[in-house]
C-alpha cells in the first residue's frame, strides 16, 4: 500500500482529507513579510478571505511549503514501510513542486528501498482536486502505485480549468495586470476569464461585460467540450465566498449537460485566491481514469486504430471559446 499526499493547491476540505484518508501539505500566509501562517492550521480559508475584503490596503504574501514541511510529512510513511504517491500545484505557478524534489533528495539515502512518485499536477484548485480524486479513486480499487501514477497523467493531461473573476484589482496588487487595465475594467464593469493553460500557467481568455455573460460563456464552452462524452467526465466547481452563485451555477451546468455533479462545491484556496481574490469562480472537468483505463486496455488488444474518432476534450474547449 502507498499513502497519497497533496499540497494544499487540491482545495479539499478538512473533512475530505480524513475522510479519503489522505495527506496535505499546506502553503504559508504572511500579513506583514515576517511571520508566516500555515493555511488550515492557523488560519481558516474563510479568515484570509474576510480579511481581504475588510482590510483593503491589505496584500498578504502566499509561500510554498518548504522541503523540511515535506519531510516532515514524508517520514513518518517512509519509516512504516509505505511509498508515497505525491501530488503538487502546477509548478509554473509555485515552488512547492521543487520542494518536494529536494525532500525526495534528502530521504533517499536512508530509504533506499521506498518510492516517491512525484506528480506535477499542471493544473491548480479544482483541476488539482480532481486529478487527486481520481487517485484515490484508483487507489481504493487497489492500483498499484505504477499504474496509478500511469494513468494520473493521462488523467492530469485531459484536466481543464476556467475562472471567472468579480474584479481585476487583485490581479494589479499581484502584478499581473497593470493600474490602467484594472481601473478601466472596474469602470466597464468587466469580467475576466481565465483558463489554466497546458504547461500549467494561467492565461486570460477575454474580458466581457458583466458576471451573467462570463458564466454564460463558460457554460456555452463546457457543453460544446464535454456533452458527447459527459458519462467519462468528472466536474467540479470552486469559489470564494460566492456559495449561493456556484450552486445555481451548479444547477445550471447539470441542467445543460443532463447529468449530475457529484463532486462538492470547493472553497479555492489561498495560493489561487490571493490573485483571484473573493467573488471568484472556478468551473473544471477531467476524464475519469477509467476511462483511460479502457481504452489502454483496447489499444493492447486491437491497437491504436480503436482510437480513431475519440472525443479530443482540450481541442474541444478551445475551439468553444474561439467561437465564445
Amino acid at each position: 500500500m502507498y499513502q497519497l499526499i497533496s499540497d494544499g493547491g487540491c482545495d479539499f476540505s478538512e473533512s475530505e482529507v480524513k475522510e479519503h484518508n489522505i495527506t496535505i501539505v499546506p502553503f504559508y500566509i504572511s500579513f506583514d513579510q515576517e511571520n508566516y501562517l500555515m493555511e488550515g492550521r492557523d488560519i481558516t480559508k474563510d479568515e484570509y478571505f474576510d480579511r481581504l475584503v475588510s482590510e483593503k490596503k491589505l496584500f498578504p504574501k502566499t509561500s510554498q511549503p518548504s522541503p523540511q514541511d515535506y519531510i516532515d510529512k514524508f517520514q513518518p510513511f517512509l519509516e512504516a514501510g509505505q511509498d508515497i504517491i505525491l501530488l503538487t500545484i502546477s509548478s509554473k505557478l509555485s515552488g512547492s513542486y521543487a520542494s518536494a524534489v529536494i525532500a525526495s533528495d534528502m530521504l533517499r539515502e536512508d530509504f533506499p528501498d521506498r518510492t516517491i512518485a512525484m506528480i506535477d499536477s499542471l493544473n491548480v484548485s479544482v483541476g488539482q482536486g480532481l486529478i487527486l480524486r481520481e487517485m484515490i479513486k484508483m487507489r481504493d480499487a487497489g492500483f498499484s502505485l505504477e499504474d496509478n501514477v500511469r494513468i494520473t497523467e493521462q488523467v492530469r493531461g485531459s484536466a481543464k480549468v476556467y475562472f471567472t473573476l468579480t474584479t481585476l484589482e487583485y490581479l494589479k496588487k499581484g502584478g499581473r495586470v497593470g493600474p490602467t487595465t484594472a481601473l478601466v475594467g472596474g469602470i466597464l464593469g468587466l469580467s475576466p476569464i481565465l483558463q489554466v493553460e497546458d504547461d500549467g500557467s494561467v492565461a486570460q481568455l477575454d474580458n466581457v461585460r458583466g458576471r451573467k455573460v462570463a458564466l454564460k460563456l463558460i457554460e456555452e464552452a463546457m457543453v460544446h467540450a464535454l456533452k458527447d462524452e459527459v458519462q467519462n467526465i468528472e466536474i467540479s466547481i470552486g469559489q470564494i465566498q460566492r456559495e449561493d452563485e456556484a450552486a445555481t451555477f451548479k444547477k445550471s451546468a447539470e441542467a445543460a449537460l443532463d447529468t449530475e455533479i457529484s463532486n462538492p462545491i470547493t472553497c479555492i484556496g489561498v495560493t489561487i485566491g490571493t490573485h483571484a481574490g473573493p467573488g471568484a469562480l472556478a468551473f473544471g472537468y477531467c476524464r475519469k481514469f477509467n476511462a483511460f483505463e479502457n481504452e489502454n486496455e483496447a489499444v493492447e488488444k486491437y491497437g491504436v486504430a480503436c482510437l480513431v474518432g475519440a472525443t479530443d476534450l482540450t481541442g474541444d474547449a478551445r475551439k468553444a471559446e474561439g467561437a465564445a
